[in-house]
């Protein structure tokens, strides 16, 4: 009875945290005011359904901008802060008092002022009225006290410092003084332009993340994360540590959708750290294995915390590019984590759950390829298919299409009738049959195959396709228990329309409290990337970093690494991304090329967006590692600490793929070399999780962990060794750019080194680099890059830049020397330092094989 009450009241903590970090935590009893937060969400959800939309454009009615869009999404973010959300711990949560009604209200004029205004301020850009700056500041105030009581402190703090620095600017240390900004053209630029609290950051909240979100509610209303828990389950709890393994995969496919690691550890951490304690470990391991996992759901594409769309905002690519080059860093950090997971069972000489039934080698692999036939059939067929369609159906194909995903899924449901439903309960007493459990929720996936379609093959906005794919996912939750009861021939209320329409309403309504947070958080972000903006303080960051590091790149990224670290204790994923891009991905491409090395900038937002991830399990602060710890019944510092020893592999990831840009597929010229890629940085994940864990096939010895480290450091970086042979660039003088330009191959990268001198009349030298065009000459080639060079005395200056062209956009000045063009060596493969390291691996591998079977021989 004792333990029933103590998993009722842990239950209810949980619930209790997740009311406080994702949706609110106030539980109204008035029936007003319950209606209020049930309706407001509500609309909200429907506002950004009909603003994702194709149909204002084809009705032509209520079509709103960026700018009105923005004003009405914050509007309902600040309203529901303020009435979801208590003032304080000691605030009453079952009912709102009227003075936040009335802040609520007015906190939600302020943010639609832009919107009931939006032709009379157009009118007057930089030239507020009294009323215009009364709102502004009201709206500002409230804006950061919203943000305290949806997501703490931090955030606010570091905002109100920002804002202190914009107006106190003549008056901070020389170092970082600068002239200081009025009343009118502070809140002109924060709160009246898309500069500050209305910038990149809330559109992508506004057109892309909501969507985003609501889908992932939408599939936890019908169940799906139950459906993705229990396959892991029976997929992998079997195996060594299976539990531990299953909370993995589970998370990476909760994660796919999720946007915070805490509502993933609470989601999943049910399920998972009671029955890896079960099975062995120790409290603080199981919920060091959740936390790492769920914090590596937001390293994992699509969504990636809601980073991903800020990504292509600030770095100017596509989407699809994003996710490219997240994709291989998020795969093999996982792969790595399963393998730590099995490492730590084989110390503990842990077992699996029992499996059902046990097949023999030869059936297992039979079956694995017939699944994996199957596939590609499918897809194949699904691919063509559509494709044939298209082309002969013309304007009629979206209605086939359309009636042939309806008989999808009316079959896929049928077939989720032949076995019995999933159980909800948050216990796996036996392990679960892999095929009848995959086989009740196949139709979950057919809206993530119409999302990836959307994105990958029809090359629609991540908006857009969300929204195509939360159509049918709200269809699915409507309807999908009603054709079970038809099916199952069941009149049960579960199996009822009714129940749909509820769950459909619920996950609209959570989709709308989970993005509380997301809205003001990145509005409050705002004000940081504004301040930049606005007072110039990104080149007295470079400087002052330059100066404390004294120029060297690992210095600097240590420094940016603690720093996003830091920041990361108390922000949201977002808003930390949002913060420490805005202030360190310039300063980290600048340095670098004063360096010598040219760091792309997707490879520097990634840098910066791993470690603000990597927080979430930092001690002291780790609010997953509470969130964990509150389920296991474990120590929470012990298992951050824990969970952080797991994310070595995840921190040691950015240093990596900033020097060898291949881990982020940039740069690979065929699949030879991508296969190349993928396969060495597996394998160098592998055994870097080896060599920090400190076991291999039995427990290192100190030289073993070393020479696994650098097996694990010459797989990943093979070209820091082979740079100290074969130097990679021939250096040229730059009187012969045009002829050396002129015999590049199209797509090529021409590398050159300036000189200039900067406004405080200090001289500095870069290295930058330009991708040569396809053009018949060298001069014309030079000419479409923007670059006009003259000669005086043997020096090559730059006489004219292009404006807007690819070498005013890679930092090339006027008046800037040319020092001289890297040609790339013609040298032998870098991946040959492979063999040596593939030698030094087998044989530690033949080691510690002949040290476990004498281990194994031992009785006892």
């Amino acid at each position: 009875m004792s333990d029933a009450r103590q998993n009722t009241a842990t239950e209810t903590q949980l619930q209790e945290m997740i009311a406080q970090t994702e949706t609110g935590s106030r539980r109204p009893r008035g029936a007003i005011s319950k209606r209020i937060l049930f309706f407001v969400p509500f609309c909200w959800t429907v506002f950004q359904l009909w603003y994702s939309s194709p149909l204002p454009f084809i009705f032509n009615v209520f079509v709103f901008n960026s700018t009105e869009a923005r004003a009405i999404h914050l509007a309902f973010a600040m309203f529901l802060a303020y009435t979801a959300y208590p003032s304080f711990k000691a605030s009453p949560r079952d009912y709102i008092p009227l003075q936040d009604w009335i802040v609520a209200l007015v906190g939600a004029f302020c943010s639609l002022y832009l919107f009931l205004f939006y032709e009379e301020l157009s009118q007057r850009p930089g030239l507020p009225t009294q009323m215009d700056l009364i709102v502004s500041v009201i709206g500002l105030i409230l804006l950061l006290e919203a943000t305290r009581r949806a997501l703490g402190p931090p955030l606010m703090v570091v905002a109100c410092f920002f804002i202190l620095y914009t107006f106190a600017g003549a008056y901070m240390p020389d170092v970082i003084a600068h002239k200081g900004a009025s009343l009118e053209k502070g809140m002109s630029h924060y709160w009246l332009s898309t500069e500050g609290v209305f910038g990149v950051a809330l559109g992508v909240s506004t057109s892309m993340v909501f969507m985003f979100v609501l889908f992932g509610s939408l599939l936890e209303a019908a169940g799906a994360g139950n459906y993705f828990i229990r396959v892991a389950f029976a997929g992998l709890g079997h195996m060594r540590g299976g539990p531990a393994k299953a909370a993995v995969v589970s998370s990476g496919m909760t994660g796919l959708v999720s946007g915070s690691s805490i509502a993933n550890v609470v989601t999943t951490g049910t399920f998972t750290i009671p029955l890896m304690k079960k099975v062995g470990f120790t409290a603080e391991k199981a919920g060091a294995v959740e936390v790492a996992s769920s914090t590596n759901g937001q390293l994992t594409p699509p969504v990636m915390g809601a980073a991903a769309f800020l990504m292509v905002e600030y770095v100017g690519i596509t989407y699809l590019e994003v996710i490219k080059h997240a994709f291989l860093p998020a795969v093999i950090s996982y792969i790595a984590l399963v393998y730590i997971v099995h490492l730590e069972a084989c110390k503990l000489g842990l077992k699996g759950m029992e499996k059902p039934v046990h097949k023999s080698m030869a059936q297992k692999l039979l079956g694995f390829v017939l699944v994996v036939l199957f596939l590609i059939v499918m897809a194949g067929a699904t691919y063509y298919g559509i494709g044939w369609i298209k082309t002969a159906a013309g304007d009629a194909a979206l209605w086939i299409v359309t009636v042939l995903l309806l008989a999808a899924y009316l079959f896929l449901v049928a077939l989720a009738c032949r076995v019995p439903d999933l159980e909800e309960s948050h216990e796996i007493s036996q392990l679960p049959f892999l095929g009848p459990t995959a086989q009740a929720g196949y139709y979950f996936l057919l809206p993530v195959v119409v999302l990836m379609w959307c994105l990958v093959v029809e090359r629609l906005s991540p908006s857009l396709s969300a929204f195509w794919a939360s159509v049918l996912m709200m269809f699915i939750v409507l309807t999908h228990r009603r054709l079970k009861g038809f099916f199952r021939k069941a009149t049960d209320a579960e199996y009822t329309l009714k129940r749909g329409f509820r769950d459909l309403v619920t996950g609209m309504v959570s989709g709308a409290g989970n993005m509380i947070g997301i809205g003001v958080a990145t509005s409050a972000a705002g004000i940081v990337v504004g301040t930049v903006t606005l007072t110039g303080i990104g080149l007295v960051m470079t400087e002052f970093v330059e100066f404390i590091s004294g120029g060297n790149l690992v210095l600097i990224l240590l420094f940016t690494a603690v720093i996003s670290l830091l920041l990361g204790m108390g922000l949201p994923t977002t808003a930390n991304y949002i913060v420490v891009s805005s202030l360190m991905a310039p300063v980290i491409v600048t340095l670098g090329a004063k360096a010598g090395l040219i760091v792309p900038l997707i490879a520097v937002h990634l840098f910066v967006f791993y470690f603000g991830i990597l927080a979430d399990d930092t001690p002291p602060v780790g609010l997953a590692a509470f969130a964990a710890a509150g389920i296991s019944g474990g120590d929470p510092i012990r298992t951050g600490i824990q969970g952080f020893t797991y994310d070595i592999r995840t921190a040691i990831l950015p240093f990596i793929f900033i020097f060898n840009n291949q881990l982020l597929l940039i740069g690979l010229t065929n699949w030879f070399e991508l296969l190349l890629v993928i396969v060495s940085a597996v394998v160098a994940m592998l055994v870097f999780a080896a060599g920090t864990q400190r076991y291999f096939l039995t427990h290192n010895r100190l030289w073993e962990t070393g020479a696994l480290l650098l097996v694990a450091f010459t797989l990943f970086r093979p070209g820091f060794w082979w740079d100290k042979v074969y130097p990679p660039y021939e250096i040229e003088p730059p009187t012969r750019l045009e002829q050396i330009v002129d015999q590049m191959k199209p797509g090529s990268q021409l590398v050159l080194q300036v000189r200039g001198t900067d406004f405080d009349g200090n001289e500095y030298t870069k290295t930058i680099m330009l991708q040569v065009g396809s053009q018949e000459t060298g001069a014309e080639r030079l000419n479409a890059l923007g670059l006009e060079t003259r000669t005086e005395e043997g020096r090559v200056i730059v006489d004219m830049v292009g404006f807007a062209s690819p070498a005013e956009k890679a930092g090339i000045d006027f008046d800037q020397e040319i020092l001289n063009i890297q040609v790339p060596n013609e040298r032998p493969p870098q991946q040959l330092m492979f063999l040596p390291a593939t030698a030094l691996l087998a044989l530690v591998w033949f080691l510690q094989r002949g040290r476990r079977r004498k281990l194994e021989a031992v009785p006892g």
